[in-house]
């Protein structure tokens, strides 16, 4: 399967939208339009990548290898749980948004959390590269 970068892959999202936004306000919008999408999309197209990279949809090279296709291979145990965590990552939720879901369901702790120390969301945040003055 062939690699691809999400900083690649964003860039063309940030001109799309650059187009767009340019092609309503009459004239060219520069850097502000690539600004205004990293601000406003890149957190959740990144999260976004890194799902299909999980699912092993698609292999992105930032994430490295280790976790493309990690949801069909591993917490076969808890499929369950390891999908509702992994909705709740995908709708933008973070790691102490689960763990009080988690509390508020009696679901247990231990099981949460070796999945999302697994997961370890902390560790795919990426900076934007491509954001005009980066």
């Amino acid at each position: 399967m062939e690699r691809a970068s999400i900083h690649d892959e964003g860039e063309q999202e940030a001109l799309k939208h650059k187009w767009i936004a340019s092609e309503k306000a009459g004239h060219d919008l520069g850097g502000h339009a690539i600004n205004s999408w990293v601000r406003d999309h890149w957190h959740g197209f990144l999260r976004a990548k890194w799902v299909e990279h999980l699912k092993g949809a698609h292999r992105w090279e930032e994430f490295g290898t280790g976790d493309f296709g990690l949801c069909q291979r591993e917490f076969r145990d808890l499929p369950l749980l390891f999908d509702r965590i992994l909705d709740r990552l995908i709708s933008g939720q973070e790691n102490l948004d689960i763990l009080q879901w988690a509390l508020a369901w009696n679901i247990p702790s231990e099981d949460v959390l070796r999945i999302l120390e697994r997961l370890d969301i902390n560790r795919r945040r990426l900076a934007c590269k491509f954001a005009a003055g980066a």
